[in-house]
């Protein structure tokens, strides 16, 4: 433990990856308890009727063609346009971190030893499987790789790493929030169409991405597959869709939106978004605990 406290950050191994084999039976009892747990964090007392009470709401929302863009908003600004359940961006927040005035180049001369894990392989077709590829690795060499590397470029997802998070000023929109996760990467890393059941605000700060966005009740036409209770993934893609396997998805609507250097977007609880890279990017974002504003109106 002291050798643990004495050795700098970026020194410091990742957590181990363990896959516990489990009887049928544990892991039922040990999802349970997850779900209870998780439930007990975001105040609700089951987090199948919050899914469902998000998806019943969804269903009065107007339709909208386009994300919006805002200018600055307080916490009160925030969270009244939030109640409304739609997705929604705001402009220049993010360009006044520090992280966002600082060049690429800070990720090699400054963090270069920082270990983190790379995404690697097909890791969209498994996106939501405990079995996905993952490789562990110093910040310098994952860049090499993905300098190198043909076709689908390895990914740094969902990463909490607290050197480039001091370096960012998040807004205290939530009265509670999980800690912030970096995802970085070269063009055409990919994040496939999913939903999370929780709040999310995603800061872009290098580089720009697209994204689709869905309504949380279009699950219905999206054949989703639960990852975890808070967090369902779908095979379709609507940059390349396949209406022949998958012909609900002509119902499905889908929203496009480009988040630029500097934005910050709001993607409400239930939402289904699939996210690309198109340039080098530094993203981050961070999930309210809490429940979703869209349910408090």
């Amino acid at each position: 433990m002291s050798r643990d406290r004495n050795t700098p950050p970026e020194k410091r191994a990742l957590p181990p990856r363990v896959l516990v084999e489990e009887t049928p039976e544990q892991a039922a009892a040990n999802k349970l308890a997850r779900e209870q747990r998780d439930a007990q964090v975001r105040g609700v007392s089951s987090l199948h009727a919050m899914r469902e009470a998000i998806k019943l709401a969804a269903r009065d929302l107007p339709g909208i063609a386009a994300v919006p863009r805002v200018g600055k908003l307080d916490a009160a600004g925030f969270r009244e346009r939030a109640a409304a359940g739609l997705p929604f961006l705001i402009e220049g927040i993010v360009g006044r971190w520090p992280l966002a005035q600082h060049p690429h180049a800070i990720l090699r001369e400054r963090h270069g030893h920082m270990p983190v894990r790379a995404r690697v392989g097909d890791y969209i077709n498994t996106a939501f499987a405990p079995d996905r590829a993952m490789q562990d690795m110093s910040m310098a060499e994952y860049l090499d790789l993905a300098e190198r590397t043909q076709g689908l470029p390895p990914y740094l997802g969902n990463l909490e790493l607290r050197e480039l998070n001091s370096m960012c000023h998040w807004p205290t929109w939530f009265d509670k929030m999980g800690p912030p996760r970096f995802w970085i990467g070269p063009a055409g890393t990919v994040t496939p169409l999913h939903c999370d059941y929780d709040d999310n605000i995603f800061a872009q700060i290098w580089g720009s991405k697209r994204l689709f966005l869905a309504p949380p009740h279009h699950d219905a036409f999206l054949y989703p597959r639960e990852a975890n209770a808070i967090l369902f993934g779908s095979p379709f893609d609507p940059e390349a869709p396949d209406y022949e396997q998958f012909p609900l998805a002509r119902q499905a609507t889908m929203i496009e939106v480009i988040v630029h250097p500097g934005d910050m977007l709001y993607v409400p609880a239930g939402w289904y978004h699939q996210v690309r890279a198109l340039t080098f990017s530094l993203s981050s974002n961070r999930w309210a605990r809490g429940v979703p504003l869209a349910l408090q109106a």
